[in-house]
């Protein structure tokens, strides 16, 4: 793999679109980035592993913050947070037997609360959906996370290696994952699955075994459904009982009036409305009495009134009658003809005298009130209006006298109605009773339920069991076959194992010669360490002195521990093959002058065939510079800005022309 090209923007620190080229050519494997503490530098190594491995990235700066939180908080504080931040990588990569060129750019920007990220990936060139969508699975095939690890280290892995307990975890993950021990045991592991998926297939043997579970599987289920069988009988009989209790107190409660006490309320809201309905009716009989009704009192005093009104409009129209008669009369009389003989003439003055005196007779009245002429009709619309209140009034008094009863039919229920003092006991027994009964209700449903599952589960295996027993029964047999397969799985795996055991023994020697080299070329006191050696089981180191004696790594000091931890991670490179970049972050804390110098002379130019090397001015200093320049393709000064606290990158070296920029 090789780093072409990182881009930063907005990210951390780093204000603006950054970029750094980090082609390497050969004999020049060097990338020299310097920066002062706090300035920047740790933030690259943390950029390059965001990029390609998001959320798993073992970034630095994320401590215990989830991945949401780290992004938002990643953005550089003098950006707009909704435009977000980008990184973006180049690199090449051999993926089966052929150079590949990528280009990751991962961006996020804050939305609402969240951070939203979105990722593409150019392959050649170009942009491929596929790869960007499931780039985490890919990024593991052609770069694993475990050993990218191993190739970006920085202060705090290389103290980690440097403490003897602590080292043990780091190399046996190392020499798993690095050097192929791991994808040793992953086949003999996908072997034992395939050994156990072929026994499972065995048919005969499987339905045999299936028919064995089935049928302890079918009586568990019959004694289960025996058991809820008899837990469904305990709970009917609890609920009976406690359904008789409930019924003994129910019967109480109503003889002592319970049934009353609880209908109080509608008995009061009835006399309630039987009262207003009383006095309904009764306002209705007096608005009655307020008009003509009272009249009906003297109803025959009216009827004689009005009978003397009829007599007096009956003598008044006869006396008028009789005057136009006696008019009429004599014209009558006139027009007899003369030929009438003188008795005729005589007889019909009579009658006719005889019919006016009988009517002038009728005209006559022994009293006589000189009633008004229109009083008859009145009268008579008066005798309406009374018959007609006079029924309404009846009506009214009847309604009364319905709604007097009903009040007095509340008034003696509520009068029955015991005092709450008096059925308090038998109110909280009866509602104790109500609860014992649902609580038995529920169990007895709940019960039922269970037996029927129980049933159907029991039914269900019979039913299993007899298609086992009917599939037994057409089942040819393919031991042999089987067989075969797991025999020669078995010895594939003890191969395997062999074959692993064999390959950690031999890495572990290479490791051993890689380290122990590498650590005699460090260090300053040459003869110091004679032996080293790696316990297979435990991956723990053990050193040894030109006098065969051990040497305890925890009495090294920290400077020679520190080398050594370099020294490790420098032999698993060389075993592995130096296919990855060398990302190294402030190596050179702790340690003296000479000790620097076998860095810069002996380690960083072979580290790897390219090497980004992260130092602060104290570190590869301008006496270092001069001896590591030969070696060095780029390099970078990280400016920092105190006031606005944002980064900027500028090519060059302190005491070179980086000098200009990182005053």
């Amino acid at each position: 793999m090789h780093l072409h090209k990182l881009t930063l923007h907005d990210f951390g620190a780093y204000q603006g679109r950054q970029h750094l080229d980090l082609r390497v050519k050969p004999k020049r494997p060097i990338v020299l980035i310097g920066g002062l503490n706090g300035c920047g530098k740790t933030t690259l190594l943390d950029a390059i592993q965001l990029v390609l491995y998001g959320p798993r990235a073992r970034c630095s700066g994320r401590g215990s913050r989830s991945y949401d939180t780290y992004l938002r908080e990643s953005i550089n504080r003098a950006a707009d947070p909704t435009r977000g931040a980008e990184l973006r990588l180049e690199f090449s990569i051999t993926v089966e037997g052929r150079l590949r060129t990528y280009e990751v750019a991962r961006t996020w920007a804050v939305n609402g609360k969240s951070a939203r990220e979105t990722l593409a990936v150019n392959v050649d060139g170009k942009y491929d959906a596929a790869i960007s969508e499931n780039w985490a699975e890919h990024v593991e095939e052609i770069l694993p996370l475990e050993v990218a690890s191993l190739f970006f280290f920085d202060g705090e892995k290389v103290e980690q290696l440097a403490d003897p307990e602590r080292a043990a975890d780091v190399i046996e993950a190392a020499i798993q994952s690095l050097l192929g021990v791991r994808a040793v045991e992953q086949l003999r592991t996908d072997l034992l699955a395939l050994q156990r998926r072929q026994r499972l297939s065995q048919e005969d043997q499987g339905i045999l075994d299936q028919i064995q579970d089935l049928k302890v599987k079918s009586q568990s289920a019959a004694q289960e459904m025996s058991d809820r069988k008899q837990d469904l009988a305990e709970a009917t009989s609890r609920h009976d009982t406690a359904k008789a209790t409930l019924e003994k107190i129910e019967r109480e409660f109503e003889r002592a009036g319970g049934r009353i006490f609880e209908d109080r309320v509608g008995l009061e809201a009835a006399k309630k409305d039987t009262a207003d309905r009383l006095a309904g009716t009764q306002k209705a009989l007096r608005g009655l009495a307020e008009g003509a009704l009272p009249l009906v009192l003297v109803r025959d005093q009216i009827a004689t009134l009005q009978e003397q009104a009829v007599r007096e409009q009956e003598a008044h129209e006869a006396r008028q009658v009789v005057g136009a008669l006696e008019s009429r009369d004599a014209w009558l009389i006139d027009q007899l003809p003369d030929s009438v003989p003188s008795a005729v003439r005589t007889a019909v003055k009579k009658k006719l005298t005889a019919d006016r005196k009988k009517r002038a007779a009728a005209a006559e009245l022994a009293d006589d009130l000189d009633l008004p002429r229109s009083l008859t009709q009145k009268l008579s619309a008066l005798e309406e209006v009374l018959r007609t209140d006079a029924r309404r009034a009846g009506d009214l008094l009847e309604a009364a006298a319905t709604t007097v009863h009903e009040l007095e039919q509340a008034e003696r229920k509520l009068a029955a109605v015991p005092d709450e003092q008096q059925i308090k006991s038998l109110i909280e027994a009866r509602q104790k009773a109500a609860e014992k009964v649902i609580v038995a209700r529920a169990a007895v449903e709940q019960g039922t339920e269970l037996v029927a599952e129980a049933r159907s589960r029991h039914e269900r295996l019979e039913a299993d069991l007899q298609r086992a027993r009917e599939k037994r029964a057409r089942t040819f047999v393919r031991e042999e076959e089987l067989q075969r397969i797991v025999t020669y799985a078995e010895k594939a795996r003890a191969t395997l194992d062999r074959f692993g055991s064999a390959l950690l023994r031999k890495h572990i020697s290479s490791l051993e010669v890689a380290v122990l080299r590498s650590f005699q070329a460090l260090m300053r006191k040459s003869g110091l360490i004679k032996d080293l050696r790696i316990d297979i089981d435990k991956f723990t180191l053990s050193l040894t002195n030109r006098d065969e004696e051990p040497i305890d790594p925890g009495r090294l000091s920290a400077g020679e521990r520190q080398l050594l931890a370099i020294s490790l991670l420098w032999g698993l490179a060389k075993v592995a093959g130096n296919r990855l970049p060398t990302v190294i972050d402030t190596p050179l804390g702790r340690l003296d002058s000479r000790h620097r110098e076998h860095l810069v002379d002996r380690y960083f130019p072979h580290a790897g065939r390219q090497v980004l090397l992260l130092s602060t001015d104290e570190e590869i200093d301008e006496n270092l510079l001069r001896r590591l320049k030969p070696s060095i393709a780029h390099s970078y000064v990280l400016v920092h800005d105190d006031t606005t606290f944002t980064t900027r990158v500028a090519s060059g070296y302190w005491w070179t022309e980086g000098a200009l920029h990182a005053v």
